[in-house]
């Protein structure tokens, strides 16, 4: 691997790591910032719920930005203006400072994430593809799994704000990276356009689902601009002649059902993180730190599966080993619902990590790999989309079902629903895309469908 991959990889991974550490360390913070900002309960998740807003309905369209002008320059804005923005939520002087800031966050995360992925379509051919992938999903777990920890000593030692400075010096240092480096990435593209009615109604329309999502109390006014504003994008994308999703993506059967498979396995995978966790605390009465270490089998189960992946991948296909893998995710959830010792527990946070991260390796190289190269970014963006409204829905479901029936009622839904991730891998392709070290066809879309 020549110095340019290397540091595509390291800048992708970066991205991702800081964005997984954000996200994981806030649940920490959030208790001791409500008591030293008096705000309320409901100011303080819209700590959460206002970033999720911003990144969820923004991924898609940041994709095509970075399609368009490149994606080497729009992840160096994205890191910067992370980078910027957590400084600012550190110093933030009162709760609706900090809720706004989140969201210019949000924004900048949004034009980091699809970017990672498009660098490592545009600097790895399709079949090295495969490693880099593991590589940035091991790491995506290690930094979820380090979050609680590096969080939780920090608001002890330091205080909540240091969390958020936490982020600030390596956005910054790979953003300036990434604007210095020179490489053979592709210039401006003006074949690529950017329908902007397009990208207004789309966000418009996740805005507004994420939100009835994450409130239920807004929930129905919610949906009334949800549905409206997602069926004239609909709409829109068929008569326009640029449309913000091309043909070649939204066309592809593969990368249809790879998304399919990553919002069941997420929504599956978020959802049984929170009712096993009232489980744990509330009816085996274990402390938040014994339940967040008998969840360390996950992580370490996630990082060792997802290098493993691409060998697997190699040997019987994404269809095989994605299909196996949201098998494995919805016994982990069985087990989960009827584990009540420490063994039992471990064991099944372990099946779950190691499916999940199976299912992320290989959902993530079928979409990255069967989009072409001018349209990495909007095929990034639609994975991300993926999986930040997967963990809103399966965490809304179980927290309805388990208020509603109980947690084992919640956690066999929710089995269900990784069992339908299961059948959408039927669309996936076999062997001949998933050979990470087969040589014999050439091109970027070599195995992979024509455009329709």
């Amino acid at each position: 691997m020549t110095a340019r991959p290397r540091l595509v990889l390291a800048s992708s991974v970066a991205g991702a790591a800081i964005v997984a550490l954000d996200g994981s360390v806030l649940t920490v913070v959030q208790p001791t910032l409500q008591r030293e900002l008096g705000a309320s309960l409901a100011q303080v998740q819209w700590t959460s719920t206002a970033y999720l807003v911003a990144v969820a309905s923004l991924l898609v369209s940041a994709g095509r930005i970075g399609d368009r002008y490149g994606h080497q320059r729009v992840f160096a804005l994205g890191m910067l203006g992370f980078g910027v923005a957590s400084a600012g939520v550190g110093l933030a002087p009162g709760v609706g400072w900090l809720i706004g800031l989140r969201i210019v966050q949000g924004v900048f995360g949004a034009l980091l994430q699809p970017a990672t992925l498009g660098m490592l379509r545009a600097a790895f051919p399709p079949d090295r593809l495969g490693m880099p992938i593991a590589v940035r999903t091991s790491v995506i777990g290690v930094a979820a799994a380090a979050g609680p920890l590096v969080g939780g000593a920090l608001v002890s030692a330091v205080g909540w704000r240091s969390v958020f400075f936490l982020h600030v010096v390596p956005s910054l240092v790979f953003g300036v990276l990434a604007l210095a480096s020179r490489g053979p990435e592709r210039r401006e593209s003006q074949d690529v356009r950017f329908d902007l009615t397009g990208a207004l109604l789309l966000a418009l329309s996740l805005a507004a689902l994420i939100r009835a999502l994450a409130d239920p109390r807004g929930s129905a006014a919610g949906l009334v601009v949800s549905a409206p504003a997602g069926f004239a994008f609909v709409r829109h994308e068929r008569r326009t002649e640029h449309p913000l999703l091309p043909p070649d993506v939204v066309g592809s059967a593969a990368i249809r059902g790879a998304l399919g498979m990553l919002l069941a396995a997420s929504a599956a995978f978020s959802g049984t993180l929170f009712v096993v966790t009232y489980v744990l605390q509330d009816s085996l009465g274990l402390s938040p730190f014994q339940s967040a270490l008998r969840g360390l089998p996950l992580a370490a189960a996630m990082v060792l599966a997802a290098p493993v992946c691409p060998v697997v991948l190699r040997r019987v296909g994404a269809r095989r080993t994605a299909g196996a893998a949201m098998v494995v995710v919805a016994m982990a959830v069985l087990v989960l619902s009827r584990a009540s010792g420490t063994v039992a527990v471990c064991g099944g946070f372990a099946l779950l990590g190691a499916g999940f991260g199976t299912v992320m390796v290989a959902a993530t190289q079928v979409v990255v790999r069967a989009a072409a190269v001018e349209s990495a970014g909007v095929a990034g963006g639609l994975k991300q989309t993926a999986v930040n409204v997967g963990p809103t829905l399966g965490v809304a479901a179980g927290s309805a079902l388990m208020t509603a029936s109980g947690s084992a009622t919640a956690l066999s839904v929710l089995a269900g629903v990784a069992l339908t991730g299961a059948l959408a891998c039927l669309a996936l392709p076999g062997r001949t895309v998933a050979s990470l070290t087969y040589h014999g066809v050439t091109g970027d879309r070599a195995g992979v469908p024509g455009r329709r």
